[in-house]
C-alpha cells in the first residue's frame, strides 16, 4: 500500500517558483553543450533510482512476482533513460553544428507533397534490438525539404524566446508521462519548470526528486503535491509564464474556463481564465482499423496478442489505449479474430485497477448493451476485461464519444472490398471516434503489396498525431524521436486531444504527426514471407513471459551501450 505525499503548501510553492524565476535566466543562458552534460549527470541519477522507482510501481498496482512488472521498467525509467540518451545527442549535434544533424538522404517528399523524415533506426544497436521497426515524421503543409533546417530547434537560434516558468500538470497513470514533459519543456521549450504530481502516483514524486537530483540542485525543476486546490493555486499564480497538462479534456476545461455553468458559459465565449500558453495531451478513443488478408492460423493469434496489448497494457489505463476494434464485415477472418482475442482476454492474469473510476467508466461502456461479455475478476479492486459489440451507425455510442480509461474494448463491422473497405474505416474513424492522439492499422504483408495506394492513403488520411502500422502507436510513444501529441488544428474552446507535442528529440517545430511501422509476424515466422525482421515476441506485449527482465536490461542497456548488454537483451527477447 502506498502512502499519499502530504500537500505543498502555498508559501512553500511561492518559494520554489520564485527560485524558479531566479533561475531561469541561468538556464536561458546555459548552452547545449552544457545542458548535454548536465542530463548525462541526470542520466547516471536516474538509473541509480530505477529499482526503487520500478519497485514503487509495481507495489502501487499490484504487479509484484508477474512478468507484467516489465510495463513499468518499460514505461518507467527505460523510456527516460531512451529520452536523455537521445536528447543529449541532439544537444551535442547543436553544440557542434548549430542545429540537430539531420541526414538528407532520410529526407523526403511525397507525391502529395508532404515532406516525411525518416527518424528511426538511428544506429545498428536499434536495428538490432528493434529490428523491423522504423519511424517516420510527417510535417505540416508548409514544410518543405528546402525550409525544413528553419523549423528544427527554435530555442536555439538567435530568435529563442526568453526563458520562463512551466507548470506540468502531470498524469497518474504511466509513470514517465511526468519526467517525459517536463525535460521537453527544459530542453526543446527553454523553460525552468515546477511538476505538480497527480494524486493518484505521488508516491513517486519523492523518487523523481532524487532521480532528478542534477536538475532539482541547480534550480530548474520543483516538485509540488496535492489535489485539485494546488492546481488551482498553481496555474493562477503569476510566476508560472506557461502550462502543460496531460489528462481529460474536463480538467483541461476546468482549468482554462473555470467549472460549472459559468466556466461553460466562458467556453462558449471562447473566454480563458488565464491570459497564458497552455499545451496538453488529453487521450482519445483510439481506433484499430483491421485490413483484410491471407492470415494463417499463427497470424490469428499473434494479432489477437497485438490487440489485447493495444487495450490492456497498464489494465487499459492509457489514452492511447486501442477502445475501437475496426473489422471487416464480409472477412471469413473476422469472427476467427474475434474469438482468439476471445482467448487472450480469458487467459490473462487478473491484476487491481488500481486506476480510479474504472468500475463506474466500465459500466458507463456497457450499459444497456445486449451480448457484454466479461473475463477475469470483477469488484472489491478489480474490474473484468469486458468485450462489446458496438455498430458502426450508432452516431453517439458512448464507446465512440468518451474515452473508457478501463480494460473495457469495443469492436465494429464495416462492408466493402479493402479499397472501399479502408475508405471507410478512416472515415468512422477521423469523424465517429473522439480526438485525434494515436490510430493503429493492421495489415497482412501481401494485403499491403497488392493494395499500396490504398493502404498509403489510409495512413496520410487518418488524422491523428501517431499512426501505427503493425505495431501499437505506444511505441510511438516510447521511442522518443517522434513527436507525441494530438494532430494539429486543436484550439482552447475545442481542445480534442489537445494542444501542442512532447517528446520529439530532433526538436521539430512543425511537425503533423508519427508513422510507426513494424513487423506483421515475430520471429522466426518473419522470415518466411513477412519481411525478414529479427523482433520475437515484443516485451511490451501483456502476454511476454519475461517482459520484467527484458525491461531491466533495456535500463541497463541505455547506461551502457555494450555489444554484450545488447545481447544479453537478444538472449532474453527470444525466451518472451
Amino acid at each position: 500500500m502506498t502512502v499519499a505525499t502530504p500537500p505543498t503548501q502555498t508559501d512553500e510553492i511561492d518559494r520554489d517558483l520564485a527560485q524558479l524565476h531566479d533561475a531561469a535566466t541561468a538556464w536561458g543562458s546555459l548552452d547545449a553543450g552544457g545542458r548535454a552534460a548536465l542530463l548525462e549527470r541526470v542520466r547516471a541519477s536516474v538509473a541509480g533510482e530505477a529499482e526503487r522507482w520500478v519497485s514503487a510501481a509495481v507495489r502501487a498496482k499490484g504487479l509484484e512476482g508477474t512478468p507484467l512488472a516489465g510495463e513499468e521498467w518499460l514505461s518507467g525509467p527505460w523510456a527516460v533513460l531512451y529520452a536523455l540518451n537521445r536528447y543529449v545527442k541532439t544537444l551535442r549535434e547543436i553544440e557542434r553544428f548549430g542545429s540537430p544533424h539531420i541526414d538528407p538522404r532520410n529526407v523526403r517528399q511525397r507525391a502529395d507533397g508532404k515532406t516525411v523524415v525518416d527518424v528511426f533506426p538511428v544506429d545498428a544497436y536499434d536495428r538490432l534490438l528493434f529490428s523491423g521497426i522504423r519511424a517516420q515524421v510527417w510535417m505540416q503543409p508548409d514544410v518543405t525539404p528546402a525550409n525544413l533546417a528553419r523549423s528544427v530547434a527554435k530555442a536555439y537560434r538567435q530568435d529563442a524566446p526568453a526563458a520562463g516558468v512551466a507548470l506540468v500538470l502531470a498524469a497518474g497513470n504511466i509513470a514517465s508521462i511526468a519526467p517525459l514533459d517536463f525535460l521537453y519543456k527544459l530542453i526543446a521549450e527553454n523553460c525552468v519548470v515546477i511538476a505538480k504530481m497527480n494524486p493518484v502516483n505521488d508516491y513517486l514524486g519523492p523518487i523523481f526528486e532524487d532521480a532528478f537530483e542534477p536538475l532539482v540542485k541547480a534550480g530548474f525543476l520543483r516538485f509540488a503535491y496535492g489535489g485539485a486546490d494546488v492546481g488551482k493555486y498553481l496555474c493562477a499564480h503569476r510566476l508560472v509564464d506557461e502550462i502543460h497538462i496531460t489528462g481529460s479534456d474536463r480538467t483541461h476545461d476546468a482549468i482554462v474556463f473555470g467549472e460549472g455553468p459559468e466556466g461553460a458559459a466562458r467556453k462558449q465565449r471562447n473566454e480563458p481564465l488565464l491570459a497564458k500558453p497552455i499545451q496538453s495531451e488529453l487521450g482519445n478513443v483510439s481506433p484499430t482499423i483491421v485490413v483484410p488478408g491471407p492470415w494463417s492460423a499463427q497470424d490469428f493469434r499473434f494479432q489477437a496478442e497485438n490487440v489485447v496489448t493495444q487495450k490492456m497494457h497498464n489494465g487499459g489505463f492509457n489514452c492511447v489505449a486501442s477502445q475501437v476494434v475496426v473489422l471487416p464485415e464480409t472477412w471469413d477472418g473476422t469472427p476467427r479474430l474475434i474469438e482468439e482475442i476471445r482467448r487472450v482476454l480469458s487467459a490473462l492474469a487478473d491484476r487491481p485497477a488500481y486506476y480510479p473510476g474504472a468500475g463506474a467508466r466500465t459500466e458507463q461502456l456497457t450499459q444497456g448493451r445486449a451480448g457484454v461479455e466479461r473475463f477475469g475478476r470483477d469488484g472489491t479492486g478489480f474490474v473484468s476485461r469486458t468485450l462489446v459489440r458496438a455498430e458502426a451507425a450508432s452516431e453517439n455510442d458512448v464507446a465512440f464519444t468518451t474515452e473508457a480509461f478501463a480494460p473495457a474494448l469495443a469492436f465494429v463491422t464495416l462492408p466493402g472490398d479493402v479499397t472501399s473497405y479502408l475508405e471507410r474505416a478512416v472515415t468512422f474513424s477521423n469523424e465517429e471516434l473522439r480526438g485525434t492522439l494515436g490510430a493503429n492499422l493492421i495489415v497482412h504483408p501481401a494485403t499491403q503489396r497488392q493494395h499500396p495506394e490504398e493502404i498509403d492513403a489510409a495512413v496520410a488520411d487518418l488524422r491523428y498525431g501517431t499512426v501505427g502500422v503493425n505495431v501499437w502507436t505506444g511505441v510511438g510513444y516510447f521511442i522518443c524521436e517522434t513527436p507525441w501529441g494530438a494532430f494539429p488544428g486543436n484550439s482552447l474552446d475545442d481542445v480534442g486531444s489537445g494542444i501542442g507535442v512532447v517528446h520529439n528529440a530532433l526538436l521539430f517545430d512543425r511537425s503533423e504527426k508519427s508513422v510507426v511501422y513494424g513487423p506483421f509476424a515475430p520471429f522466426p515466422r518473419s522470415l518466411f514471407g513477412y519481411g525478414g525482421a529479427m523482433l520475437p515476441k515484443p516485451p511490451w506485449f501483456v502476454t511476454n513471459r519475461v517482459a520484467d527482465r527484458v525491461g531491466r536490461a533495456l535500463c541497463d542497456f541505455e547506461v551502457r551501450k555494450t555489444p554484450l548488454n545488447a545481447a544479453k537483451i537478444a538472449a532474453l527477447a527470444l525466451r518472451g
